[in-house]
């Protein structure tokens, strides 16, 4: 008799079934056990809201963990930069895989990079973050650019410059990887123009909390060094969201001699959508050894953030 297939929840769009289906046939060679994709609606995916407006996190995940609540599902994958940085009673994150290119990507009219392109260039991206940095990187550089709100999947995104709408649109590196169209980015932004979401390019596996043999299962999927670097970089959104609304970008990258990780080195941003204000950190040391560790490396760069005028940058938020 086969084992039971293990109902994997995912999200309907391209890029979600895409990274599903990888996470699916890793589980299934792990296990030995078929998974079967089972497609679930977000009020994310059917909003025709901007993201900011609706709240940006939690909107695509609320339905999957519900799912998984309800025991329609066995485990669900998410954009890590897509889940709340509280944790859930009930789900556990058993698997954080192996980090995707993290960086922001432009994708351009004429195969134009960030800079070649024409004075009042029209670029779009849904994320305030994005915008703060472009702006800011145009002001420092002499660029005169328009950042434009723009929401949808990345066909309709990429048909907004196809079509002529907008001479740019800035996305994810690791979406397009996933859904094969990579070849189509004609600029790759570095982490020192823009830092990228807290997550960025990272899968979160998330299962009931009692379930300890899926969780040990899917435990095998995990990547150490992928894990602590968002955990900081998630511990430093945690503590700014609490303190202000701006918009954070964060990357920890492990710097290696060699084959050996020696250090880890956290960088975070928060600044005003216009670029006009922007507070910066970087900070780099040993590879933090705990979960306790990571958390306490974003914390502290987030205090000193807020120390230097973040919490100024978008009108204090009322507590």
């Amino acid at each position: 008799m086969t084992e039971k297939a293990l109902r994997l929840g995912t999200r309907r769009s391209k890029l979600a079934m895409a990274q599903s289906g990888q996470v699916a046939d890793a589980v299934s060679q792990v296990t030995g056990r078929p998974v079967e994709l089972v497609e679930i609606t977000t009020y994310g995916d059917t909003s025709r809201e901007h993201l900011a407006q609706i709240g940006g996190t939690g909107v695509f995940v609320a339905a999957l963990r519900d799912a998984l609540l309800r025991g329609e599902v066995d485990f669900a994958v998410h954009s890590l930069k897509d889940l709340p940085t509280a944790q859930h009673e009930g789900l556990v994150v058993a698997a954080v895989p192996v980090r995707e290119d993290p960086r922001d990507v432009v994708v351009a009219r004429d195969a134009r990079k960030l800079t070649d392109l024409p004075r009042g260039a029209r670029i779009g991206t849904g994320a305030p973050r994005r915008m703060a940095q472009l702006n800011a990187y145009a002001r420092t550089h002499g660029m005169e650019i328009e950042t434009v709100p723009i929401r949808g999947n990345v066909d309709t995104r990429i048909g907004y410059v196809r079509s002529g709408e907008l001479d740019a649109v800035v996305l994810a590196a690791a979406g397009l990887n996933r859904v094969g169209r990579i070849d189509e980015v004609t600029d790759f932004l570095s982490v020192d123009t823009v830092l990228p979401a807290p997550g960025q390019g990272a899968l979160a596996v998330e299962c009931p909390a009692d379930n300890a043999e899926l969780i040990a299962a899917l435990a095998e999927l995990d990547d150490p060094f992928t894990r602590v670097a968002v955990t900081a970089e998630r511990s430093l959104l945690a503590a700014l969201e609490a303190g202000c609304s701006a918009p954070v970008g964060a990357l920890a990258d492990l710097l290696a001699d060699g084959q050996t990780v020696k250090e880890m080195r956290l960088r975070g941003v928060v600044g005003t959508t216009d670029g006009s204000t922007l507070v910066q950190l970087s900070t780099t040391g040993p590879v933090p050894q705990t979960h306790e560790a990571a958390m306490a490396l974003g914390r502290d760069m987030a205090t000193e953030m807020l120390a230097q005028g973040a919490a100024g940058l978008m009108g204090e938020r009322a507590q």
